[in-house]
């Protein structure tokens, strides 16, 4: 059965319960969160995130699957300040913690930026920040994520996400979080050879190690660096090229993930609809509708 859903917001009195109902509202069977903010480090209190609710209704809407996005200011590669590499491994032990405590055993992680000190040591550092983290006990995964290889972030390659599984002492605890957008803007042709690059990738980690998927199409071609999603269909990877990846039969159990931007107001900046239930339903039925940005913005007036 396909897995697919959309990042969902956690917020307001109903906590984790409004992004299960989130997921719902979308026709989706999985969903991706953030346990807080993901540009800070500000967290409510376990007690305080509404699980027991959220699980039960969960259980009522046959929700099984949803995983956890790290926030994107930890940063494990920094060598360079070590209150900020130390924050990183503190904040990733208690996010993997509130993790499991609302029911998943993955969480999702960007490798990091090594900030001008180079790959090697970037990566140096982040396999010391995995091995510190994986020595407390826990029973959630870390995904690394695929990059589009801006700026100094690490893991943009094949070959530097293989290079931390080989550092790390407990390589188990590691799997990948494939996302569309950034392997294409790192240069990796999944338009026209996605089994090619899948055979990349399985020489350098292993195609079992792909835990989840992000599908986002890509503002950007191929090899850009930019890192900038666009709506599926309407970016420069395509509908076609993103369909077959949604239903590639390696990857069929495997959850996947919209990030795609919300559809602005064309007469009102201030107001824009999220894209998920359209852009699911096209995934769903395999047929692309060219003019859903249009039907989005109506279905919300």
């Amino acid at each position: 059965m396909l897995k697919i859903g959309s990042h969902v917001s956690m917020s307001g009195k109903e906590m984790f319960l409004a992004s299960a109902k989130e997921a719902v509202s979308y026709d989706a069977n999985t969903f991706m969160i953030y346990t807080g903010a993901p540009q800070n480090t500000r967290r409510k209190e376990i007690s305080d995130l509404n699980i027991e609710a959220a699980k039960k209704f969960m259980k009522l809407q046959d929700l099984t699957d949803f995983v956890v996005h790290s926030p994107y200011i930890i940063n494990l590669a920094n060598s360079v300040k070590p209150d900020i590499f130390e924050l990183a491994v503190r904040f990733l032990i208690l996010e993997m913690e509130r993790s499991v405590a609302l029911g998943s055993n993955l969480l999702i992680l960007h490798p990091g930026s090594h900030v001008g000190e180079g790959i090697d040591k970037g990566i140096k550092q982040v396999i010391k920040g995995l091995n510190e983290v994986f020595s407390n006990n826990s029973e959630c995964l870390i995904a690394l994520e695929t990059m589009s290889g801006k700026g100094s972030e690490l893991g943009c390659t094949f070959e530097e996400l293989a290079r931390i599984y080989d550092g790390v002492t407990h390589p188990e605890r590691l799997r990948v979080c494939f996302d569309t957008c950034h392997v294409h803007d790192a240069g990796y042709d999944i338009i026209h050879d996605f089994d090619g690059v899948m055979e990349q990738f399985d020489h350098f980690i292993g195609k079992d190690q792909i835990a989840v998927f992000h599908i986002n199409d890509s503002k950007n071609t191929m090899g850009a660096k930019k890192d900038r999603h666009e709506n599926i269909g309407f970016g420069q990877i395509g509908f076609d090229a993103l369909l077959s990846i949604v239903h590639h039969k390696d990857f069929v159990e495997i959850p996947k993930i919209l990030e795609t931007p919300y559809i602005p107001h064309p007469e009102n900046s201030k107001k824009s609809y999220p894209p998920y239930k359209f852009e699911i339903e096209m995934l769903r039925t395999k047929t692309f509708r060219p003019n859903m940005k249009e039907e989005i913005i109506a279905a919300y007036q």
